[in-house]
Formats: C-alpha cells, structure tokens, sequence
C-alpha cells in the first residue's frame, strides 16, 4: 500500500476512502464500514488523514 494521504469522507453506516500516493494520484478507492476505517487505518504506517468535518459528521462521532 503506498498511500500518503488517506481521506475519508465520513457517512451514516458506510464511509467513503480514497488513497493518494506522493504525487497526489489515487491508489486506493474504498468503501467501508465504520468499524473497520480504524483497522484499516492501524494497519498502515503514519501518515496523514484527511476527514470531512461537517455538522452531519460532528452528529455521528
């Protein structure tokens, strides 16, 4: 996996995330449950995590 920049774009029961690599292309496109973004995310080495912060989102979390 040579993502660099994880963005999530959090929803009600599923959620949107797209990997870019250093050059800003995408390289990973899923879509995934809540609960597994933070396994997902564990499994990777440090990197920078981008998440949308509308009202909606601020609601769920």
């Amino acid at each position: 996996m040579d993502n660099q920049v994880l963005g999530i774009d959090l929803g009600k029961n599923s959620c949107n995330l797209v990997g870019l690599d250093a050059s800003g292309r995408v390289v990973t496109r899923r879509r995934m449950r809540r609960e597994s973004i933070a396994a997902f995310a564990a499994r990777a080495p440090g990197r920078v995590v981008a998440m949308e912060a509308c009202c909606g989102a601020h609601h769920l979390g």
